[in-house]
């Protein structure tokens, strides 16, 4: 099992209308996949952050549920057209969990 963490950075004053077009398009494209672990946004510290953890079973099925992604034109055309001009930055970071993390 492995874990992708992605942080994203905002644009100020975009971050409610990302959260509704993830939630009311993406979220509902993502979801046939059931593998989202957790979706967080800031509200002290660094501001404008989105950060999400995605399990996968393999980097073979997450490059598979990416390649489906971009074949989907509701996620190409109706999310991510609309996403990316909000964004700043992207990372991206590919975890193994610990032999004693509670996430296998």
């Amino acid at each position: 099992m492995i874990y992708e963490l992605r942080t994203y950075n905002i644009k100020p004053g975009m971050l409610a209308p990302y959260l509704k077009l993830f939630n009311d398009v993406g979220m509902p494209e993502r979801k046939p996949q059931d593998n989202l672990v957790g979706f967080w946004f800031t509200e002290f510290g660094a501001l404008n952050q989105v950060v999400h953890i995605w399990r996968y079973e393999s980097l073979a099925q997450r490059a598979e549920i990416r390649a489906q992604l971009i074949q989907n034109p509701r996620w190409t055309q109706d999310f991510l057209a609309f996403a990316m001009p909000m964004l700043d930055s992207m990372h991206s970071v590919i975890m193994n969990a610990a032999p004693f993390s509670p996430l296998q």
